[in-house]
């Protein structure tokens, strides 16, 4: 079946699925940048702090986590040593303190960050960002959120499942890393837990692939999934995906451990 125009969900954001290799003429490099996942514990569970973007810039309109991309001052050292690992992920930290702060008014320590995920899409003409996941607790001092107005129209502490529900019902939009992680926050319970199961893992690499279904339906497949190596979705087998159906998203795995 051939996926007509339109048929795509609003908020699949990874645009021209044609380019698969990264040094092809027209692909954007990933821009490195970062994200934190502030935690708290509300009367419902564990509740996450999320950010309204201003509808007029990259990602506008989506609710997202306190984030942005890595800036030349929050390298130690040498802003050019992309290489080195150990830079990048404290440049990222730091990154990540810093857009709360600039975005929400709250001060972090990135000390205190765990490292949960790292997302890069698929290669393509469009803006992309490869992005550092962090986790974080809130304490009693960031009960105040203060937003700019700008950039950031609106806030909100939602629990991650009811998100999730609201995305369904079509009332807010989240793009897929932002869904995915939202779907798994939603199994753990209070704060301090989610912190530890962390902890306890070690941080997952989603170097996203997106092909199209026989079905129509746009699938972003990460390792481990049957279709991953070969670009095809509709191999049978293992599954670490999400569907990106029109009508909702749908994440598939029988293989990773979460």
């Amino acid at each position: 079946m051939t996926q007509k125009e339109g048929d795509q969900h609003k908020n699949d954001m990874y645009g021209d699925i044609g380019g698969r290799d990264e040094s092809a003429p027209g692909v954007l490099p990933p821009i490195p940048s970062a994200t934190v996942v502030l935690l708290r514990d509300g009367d419902e569970g564990v509740e996450v702090l999320m950010l309204k973007k201003n509808s007029k810039i990259t990602f506008g309109g989506m609710w997202v986590f306190p984030g942005g991309k890595i800036d030349a001052e929050d390298y130690q050292d040498d802003a050019s040593d992309v290489a080195n690992t150990e830079a990048l992920e404290a440049a990222a930290r730091s990154a990540a303190a810093r857009e709360a702060e600039e975005e929400a008014g709250i001060r972090l320590s990135a000390d205190d960050f765990v490292w949960f995920a790292h997302w890069t899409p698929p290669p393509g003409p469009q803006k992309r960002f490869a992005t550092w996941f962090f986790a974080g607790l809130a304490n009693d001092t960031h009960d105040e959120i203060t937003i700019d107005d700008g950039e950031i129209k609106d806030h909100a502490w939602i629990t991650p499942a009811a998100a999730l529900e609201r995305h369904r019902r079509g009332e807010i939009d989240l793009v897929p890393p932002t869904w995915v992680t939202l779907y798994h926050l939603s199994r753990y319970s209070p704060a301090t837990e989610v912190m530890k199961h962390f902890e306890s893992q070690v941080a997952k690499i989603y170097s996203t692939r997106v092909v199209k279904a026989e079905d129509g339906n746009r699938v972003a497949m990460w390792t481990g999934d049957a279709g991953y190596e070969v670009w095809n979705p509709d191999m049978s087998g293992e599954r670490h995906r999400l569907v990106m159906a029109k009508d909702g998203f749908e994440f598939q795995n029988s293989i990773e451990r979460y």
